[in-house]
């Protein structure tokens, strides 16, 4: 038997590898204890979503287990052994605000969670292809110190620097610099699964996302840029935001392009290998564009304001470089423009608005 074990298999990241994988094993494993609930409140709880994959897919099995708890993921292991042939480890916690307001809790989920589930990895199948979700945040504020120019709508990079035709790649450095404690605990997790692969050989694979985003997110204020931004669209809701004249550029990739990218790297894995994974200049825009192509697609006037203060460790410009990835899998490529990602969160959130 072929099993594919994913952590926050209920959030949008680990649902799409659900999708994308359940015709390509025999057993999709998906632990989630819907602590997007714990942190962001109900309207935050991915339960909708974790219904919906067991009544969508035969062969998944869902645990309701802590990836904390390292006794809870042995026995799960333990039970599967070997036939573990992919583990996808999605689940964290993603809000710089909020890790600032429980910085062990944070510190816990995405750096003691990540050591568990490589302990659990190495023990048990030491031969599965592990896959970390990562964050552009490893890089900390060193991106805004490039030579950024401010334009109508957005801030952009010199057209001179390197980094202005495909963005920035994975040689910036992530010391030095202002990360939040949320991109503290994320680095300590990243350089974790870097060595598991460089010290035990194992093949490990660390995608560093811009704005992880599609239908199925369960966006909040403090997590989820685009999913929560359509939301307000949709509903009327005020919106804030926070610095930068709202000129501060994000690129954005669709979960299944991200999905595609892990399927690519576990056909042909590498040991400790790190990319920057994100919309790149195919798919990026920044907050003020967003509204603007949020009103074009909901028809609604947003209703938002605007504060002086940026969010901690906040980046003014981020734009992805994809190229190491397409070096090393010349076969994959995005599939979804920004306007198609934001018509089908469109789509989601308002069908499930309507329950």
């Amino acid at each position: 038997m072929e099993i594919a074990l994913i952590t926050g298999s209920a959030g949008l990241i680990g649902s799409e590898s659900v999708a994308f994988f359940a015709d390509k094993f025999d057993l999709i494993i998906g632990i989630d204890n819907n602590l997007r609930q714990y942190f962001f409140g109900a309207e935050s709880s991915t339960e909708w979503n974790k219904n919906r994959l067991s009544e969508t897919y035969t062969n998944y099995r869902h645990y309701n287990a802590d990836i904390r708890n390292p006794e809870e993921l042995a026995a799960i292991f333990q039970e599967y052994g070997t036939d573990i042939k992919m583990v996808i480890h999605t689940a964290a916690q993603p809000s710089h605000d909020w890790a600032a307001k429980e910085p062990f809790t944070d510190f816990t989920v995405n750096a003691n969670g990540t050591l568990n589930m490589l302990e659990m990895t190495r023990l048990n199948c030491p031969d599965a292809v592990f896959i970390f979700t990562s964050t552009n945040k490893v890089y900390g504020d060193n991106p805004n110190f490039l030579p950024l120019i401010e334009t109508e709508t957005r801030w952009e990079i010199d057209e001179s620097h390197p980094y202005f035709k495909n963005g920035i790649d994975e040689q910036l450095s992530i010391d030095h610099t202002k990360h939040s404690l949320f991109g503290a605990s994320k680095v300590a997790a990243d350089v974790l699964v870097q060595e598991y692969g460089r010290y035990f050989g194992m093949k490990t694979g660390i995608f560093r996302g811009g704005c992880l985003t599609g239908p199925n997110h369960s966006g909040a204020q403090l997590h989820g840029f685009l999913s929560y931004l359509m939301k307000c669209a949709i509903t009327n809701n005020h919106y804030t935001i926070f610095g930068y004249k709202g000129k501060q550029v994000r690129d954005n990739i669709h979960s299944y392009d991200l999905v595609n990218m892990f399927w690519h790297f576990y056909q042909s894995p590498r040991a400790g290998e790190v990319y920057n994974a994100g919309g790149g200049r195919y798919a990026n825009c920044s907050m003020i564009e967003a509204i603007k192509l949020c009103e074009k697609i909901s028809g609604n006037k947003m209703q938002y304001s605007y504060t002086d203060d940026n969010r901690i460790g906040d980046h003014i410009w981020y734009v992805s470089d994809l190229s190491k990835f397409k070096t090393h899998y010349p076969n994959w490529n995005w599939t979804f423009d920004l306007t198609t990602t934001l018509s089908q969160i469109h789509e989601s959130m308002s069908e499930r608005l309507r329950k």
